[in-house]
């Protein structure tokens, strides 16, 4: 019989084709392009910092502006092998040109699309035809010049694929065998389930791409419109891809991107013999992202949300106390988290009693024991009941009220029992 009663117990799984996988984050370009988010150079050069320390493996930048380029040189001058940053280009040799201007740079995206309305309606182009010269005399000119590349395969899953996409792939292969070939969900369409093909398919799309035209280096670049951002994700790596485009937070433009906290934790926790990303980081940069760039983060939001480790209720706070494993996918300590036990309308004289041991260790400076009988407790729950149902409050109580009550219920009645310097009974 099989018991799972803490995190070690718990099996892992396998990428079944069992390749080392990557990211390459797209905060600072992708993520920049959010409605009413402006990146400042320091706020990029943090954001560089946070990425290093959790040990992401790149990151693409414009390199359009001064901004750009002052904040590309000094996260190129601090020397850092992760992550490695790379440039971001239209498919022209102009934009190339500024990438190959930035002493360091040594790989950059390169802009493809491929869905009839942005080949026609958005750049103007006469055919399919016209892109894909385009495209080629593009990837050729940074290959001539030096450059590592990445195809960035703009809204593949509205394009024609088996007649346009992959025959382009196939020629971009020949050029740089190595050309990262980026699947981009650009909004949000793909399907993460086998068995779906043109156009939406991300496994057929993926499966294709590597067992069918042998490509090396396969990326996904998923938008959230549809909320599968992550399963598309995991789609990708789950049938090949070897690299994924994230950004933190999942901010970018419209419904954003998939969530880099979320594959790095899910990689982390999930995947066997899977430890290479610091995940200790991720909530102080969640608070970074709201307090300097107006990020608003979710409280429900998974891994850096508030409320992830906040409970309420009274059989989860008890449950929690006893071992975290019961209502805790992960400890906190893993993300940068810290757990909250909160008193509301739910909550139960468990975690009542453990708030109040936590206030009166503070209070006092010696360890407190209070036993869950005690009549104070049930005269704290019910004046706390009182407050929702005749007083019709709508917010938790904080630990400054709490710490009211145990003061007005513990404090003024000297009715302490020491049984050692270490230990006291309140009874």
């Amino acid at each position: 019989m099989k018991v799972y009663k803490n995190y070690d117990d718990l099996p892992k799984i396998k990428f079944p084709r069992g390749q080392e996988v990557f990211i390459s984050d797209s905060t600072i370009r992708d993520g920049s392009q959010m409605p009413g988010v402006v990146m400042s150079k320091n706020h990029k050069l943090q954001i560089f910092e946070y990425l290093h320390q959790i040990g992401i493996e790149k990151l693409e930048t414009f390199v359009f502006n001064h901004r750009d380029k002052e904040a590309a040189k000094s996260m190129l001058n601090k020397g850092y092998e992760f992550p490695e940053v790379t440039g971001w280009a239209r498919a022209n040799p102009a934009d190339i040109d500024l990438v190959l201007e930035m002493d360091g740079i040594e790989e950059t995206g390169i802009l493809m699309s491929v869905s009839d309305s942005h080949v026609i309606d958005k750049m103007g182009l006469p055919s399919r035809e016209a892109a894909e010269e385009k495209y080629l005399d593009a990837l050729q000119y940074a290959v001539d010049h030096g450059l590592r590349t990445r195809a960035h395969i703009e809204d593949m899953t509205r394009a024609d694929n088996y007649g346009f996409v992959f025959p382009l792939v196939e020629k971009l292969i020949e050029i740089d065998p190595d050309c990262i070939i980026r699947l981009c969900d650009t909004l949000g369409m793909g399907i993460p389930f086998e068995g779906v093909d043109e156009p939406y398919g991300i496994p057929t799309m993926v499966k294709y791409l590597h067992d069918e035209m042998n490509v090396k280096n396969i990326e996904t670049h998923v938008h959230d419109d549809f909320g599968l951002g992550m399963a598309n994700t995991l789609a990708g790596y789950w049938h090949g891809a070897n690299w994924s485009s994230l950004t933190f937070l999942g901010i970018g433009e419209r419904a954003g991107n998939t969530e880099i906290e979320k594959v790095v934790l899910f990689l982390h926790e999930r995947i066997e013999g899977f430890d290479k990303y610091n995940l200790e980081a991720v909530t102080e940069f969640a608070r970074f992202m709201e307090r300097e760039i107006g990020i608003r983060v979710p409280r429900n939001k998974a891994v850096v949300g508030k409320n992830i480790f906040a409970h309420e209720s009274g059989i989860h706070t008890a449950g929690v106390i006893k071992n975290p494993f019961t209502y805790e996918a992960y400890l906190p300590e893993l993300v940068g988290g810290k757990r909250l036990l909160l008193i509301g309308d739910s909550s139960g004289l468990e975690v009542l009693r453990h708030k109040v041991e936590e206030t009166l260790n503070e209070l006092m400076g010696v360890e407190a024991k209070v036993l869950k009988q005690d009549p104070r407790l049930k005269e704290i729950q019910d004046h706390i009941h009182r407050l929702y149902d005749e007083e019709l409050r709508v917010s938790s109580i904080s630990d400054e009220e709490l710490r009211g009550y145990v003061e007005k219920y513990f404090m003024f009645e000297p009715i302490v029992e020491s049984e050692t310097h270490e230990k006291t009974n309140i009874r």
